[in-house]
């Protein structure tokens, strides 16, 4: 007797999610560019699997503090894992598309750039405040119960590592006027620069901070360029593709850049940190990638399941960024009252270690949805009683006007 209620159980679920996702689907306007919402979603995505497969907190012992390692390190052959996952060139692709096609809207409806500017930047910045005042709490709290500050600093660096991100995106967003006509090849010239007197001239390594502007400036101004209708022939998506991973195996294979496009702990020399040349040109085959996916995702994305996945992750996806890397630490913190457990306290070696960090993956997924839950109210405001589907398509079509409404993103 229990087998089929177990079974109608989990009709009705499914019932329930198909409906939800009818109503999701329903409630977008047919103009809506949904394959923007999915790059966006898969970049988010990207990030958050690419640290979680490559960040280990390790301990040397009983009592020992945590510190940062990288299997990447160990295993540098498993460096195809972060030209997977490292994905900030396609959101910040979708930035500059979306910050440009906005403010050109609004500066069709007369919207003063300081009114624009706020609407955009406020919802990236308000889930901040939370991230910012627990981890305070939690420093003193540490510092108060004798933690190694040592450790302390390991957490909090990885803890607040991706608000550069956001800031230099904000700035970005900020200077959208700037940059809506740029040419790519502009910030490019600057990144290349900057590589030959670093490199090749011995100018010194703060030098290499230009690019943190320059090197996500490239992939931007490219999104702005998907906005002047320059990069609609399939021929552009290729040329950047085939262009940029060429240009990145030159680099790497010949000019003595790192295979990662990640840092790893102890490396001489970071991809990502700040970019180097090679991370650009990397960017841009990953931009070209977008670019030729536009049209199988659109249709993809017709599916009402795909598209309301894709649009509630969307709905929070400052929440999920910067939240993953507290998920994660959680999880290992507390399992040290159990032990030192492998693909979480153990040194990441070999591949053991990466077989049994696949089997955390779902652990810090839950530890994840549980920040989630608590605090997606800074990013999506209370509930409304309109009702969850609208909710969706509202926050991301608020302040445009009817026509963009359907396709920008606040």
């Amino acid at each position: 007797m229990a087998e089929p209620t177990r079974a109608v159980r989990r009709e009705r679920l499914w019932k329930g999610i198909r409906r939800g996702a009818a109503r999701v689907d329903a409630a977008t306007p047919g103009e809506r560019d949904r394959a923007v919402d999915a790059l966006r979603a898969f970049a988010i995505l990207g990030v958050v699997l690419g640290h979680w497969l490559v960040t280990a907190l390790v301990t040397d012992g009983d009592g020992g503090g945590l510190r940062t390692a990288s299997p990447l390190r160990d295993m540098p052959w498993l460096a195809p894992i972060s030209w997977v996952f490292q994905t900030l060139a396609v959101f910040f692709l979708v930035g500059g598309h979306v910050a440009t096609r906005g403010h050109a809207s609004a500066r069709e409806r007369g919207t003063p750039y300081t009114r624009w500017l706020a609407s955009r930047l406020s919802r990236l910045f308000k889930p901040v405040a939370a991230v910012l005042t627990l981890w305070t709490v939690a420093s003193v709290l540490l510092l108060l119960s004798g933690t190694e500050l040592d450790t302390i600093h390991t957490l909090l660096k990885l803890a607040l590592s991706p608000l550069w991100f956001l800031l230099v995106f904000a700035a970005l967003t900020a200077a959208t006027p700037l940059l809506r006509r740029l040419h790519p090849l502009w910030p490019l010239a600057v990144v290349l620069h900057v590589d030959l007197l670093r490199f090749g001239l011995g100018a010194p390594d703060w030098l290499g901070w230009v690019n943190l502007a320059a090197g996500w400036m490239v992939p931007f101004t490219v999104g702005a360029a998907w906005t002047r209708g320059e990069l609609e022939r399939r021929r552009a998506g290729w040329i950047l593709l085939t262009g940029g991973t060429a240009a990145t195996a030159a680099l790497v294979a010949w000019a003595g850049y790192p295979a990662s496009m990640v840092g790893v702990p102890g490396a001489g020399v970071s991809n990502l940190n700040p970019p180097t040349l090679a991370a650009v040109t990397f960017g841009l085959a990953q931009c070209g990638l977008a670019l030729l996916l536009r049209e199988p995702l659109r249709r993809a994305m017709r599916r009402p399941l795909a598209w309301a996945a894709v649009a509630l992750l969307n709905l929070s996806a400052m929440t999920i960024f910067l939240w993953h890397q507290t998920a994660l630490m959680a999880t290992t913190a507390t399992s040290l009252t159990i032990g030192h457990l492998p693909g979480l306290h153990t040194t990441p070696d070999d591949l053991t270690w990466v077989a049994a960090r696949l089997a955390w993956l779902p652990v810090f997924a839950a530890v994840l949805a549980l920040c989630w839950t608590t605090f997606r109210i800074y990013e999506q405001g209370p509930r409304r009683p309109k009702g969850h589907a609208s909710r969706v398509i509202r926050t991301h079509s608020s302040h445009e006007s009817p026509k963009t409404k359907a396709q920008n993103h606040a």
